[in-house]
């Protein structure tokens, strides 16, 4: 039996990046299918946080770098400022994912904004970072252009707004638990435990029964 994990993130959540190791670590060796989803922080036209401010400084060196450096994982407060608004590279992404691509199309831009601080606003940069991953670099920059996937991505968005009720990220749905925020990889191995364990059938011995050598 597989368990089904979604995951509910944005590529200018740093919790999101780091959310993927103890992700990696918890599901290995076990039956398990990823899909990442997309949720917009601040969407257009609402405004984008400014590295410089200090509210991004004070989470960061509070929060992120503590997080980051405990868990040996390299990380950087972008300079892009504003911080890019991340609706065409979501349209990227549900490009990626009908090519086969999508998870590893969202590390890519996880780790392009976070590591390298690249402007993922950027059509530019996107077609780029499509382009390393094997991704046709011309198709991609015109789906991206022509917004193709436009309405496929709106249609995301909706299901997390209001289907799926997500209102931070990064959020798990691991078969029908539903966690939000960083996790420990101890945790979400418990998790994918209990979701296996419910799929397993179960076999109650209790009550009077007739078998085949009689009753």
């Amino acid at each position: 039996m597989t368990v089904k994990i979604i995951v509910y993130s944005d590529y200018v959540c740093p919790f999101c990046f780091l959310a993927e190791k103890p992700l990696e670590e918890a599901i290995k060796g076990k039956d398990v299918e990823i899909e990442w989803m997309p949720y917009e922080l601040r969407p257009y036209p609402n405004e984008t946080l400014k590295p410089e401010g200090d509210y991004l400084q004070n989470t960061w060196r509070q929060s992120v770098y503590p997080m980051a450096e405990n868990m040996g994982i390299e990380i950087v407060l972008p300079n892009v400022s504003p911080q890019p608004y991340t609706h065409l590279a979501f349209e990227g992404y549900q490009y990626a994912k009908e090519k086969g691509k999508g998870n590893e199309y969202n590390d890519r831009m996880l780790r392009a904004f976070f590591q390298e601080e690249q402007d993922i606003g950027s059509i530019d940069v996107l077609t780029k970072l499509a382009g390393e991953i094997g991704l046709d670099e011309k198709e991609y920059r015109e789906a991206l252009t022509t917004r193709r996937y436009k309405e496929a991505h709106q249609k995301a968005l909706k299901h997390a707004y209001e289907e799926a009720n997500i209102t931070a990220v990064p959020t798990f749905m691991i078969g029908d638990t539903k966690i939000a925020g960083m996790r420990s990889k101890e945790t979400l191995e418990q998790i994918i435990k209990d979701e296996l364990n419910k799929q397993k059938p179960q076999i109650l011995m209790e009550g009077m029964s007739c078998g085949i050598d009689g009753c």
